[in-house]
């Protein structure tokens, strides 16, 4: 199963259907929070294709009625989504990584700091944050989403991928 994660779009999808050029058949697409608009507005730029979107609501999401969190089964594996900002991951992933082994979570997706990020140091959960394909603020500068790849009895892969 192949996913496009992306985080904070703030209402500007332009690099999201370019990375939906490159990287299409998805089998759906994961949205970590401040995309600034409703999930319809932002399922448009899969118009016409029947691909699941699940999106949590972040900081500056104000008018949309997304989880702040969600946990997900897909292709064997679970998967704990959240922004990020409700865990404080700006001073790191402890909260976050703590809430994921809770609910017996292997992978645990975030956004919210704009810096991209695969951390597989436990070999029992894979912890990954997007950045940001539209403001990104790690060194550099450069968009970047996560192509996701899941498979029933393996390890979950993920790789950092740049516009």
């Amino acid at each position: 199963m192949k996913i496009l994660v992306v985080s904070d779009t703030h209402g500007v999808d332009v690099n999201v259907a370019v990375a939906l050029d490159r990287e299409w058949p998805v089998d759906a697409i994961f949205h970590l929070g401040d995309s600034q608009e409703d999930e319809e507005e932002f399922a448009e730029i899969v118009a016409g294709e029947d691909v699941p979107v699940y999106m949590v609501k972040g900081n500056c999401d104000y008018f949309v009625d997304y989880p702040p969190s969600r946990i997900l089964e897909l292709a064997g594996h679970r998967i704990l989504m959240a922004h990020g900002h409700g865990y404080y991951v700006n001073f790191g992933t402890r909260d976050l990584v703590a809430d994921a082994q809770a609910n017996d979570c292997d992978v645990t997706i975030y956004g919210h700091t704009h810096r991209p990020q695969i951390d597989d140091s436990d070999p029992n959960l894979l912890v990954l944050n997007p950045g940001s394909i539209t403001y990104p603020r790690q060194e550099g500068r450069q968009k970047t989403y996560i192509i996701l790849d899941l498979e029933e009895g393996k390890r979950p892969e993920a790789e950092i991928r740049y516009i």
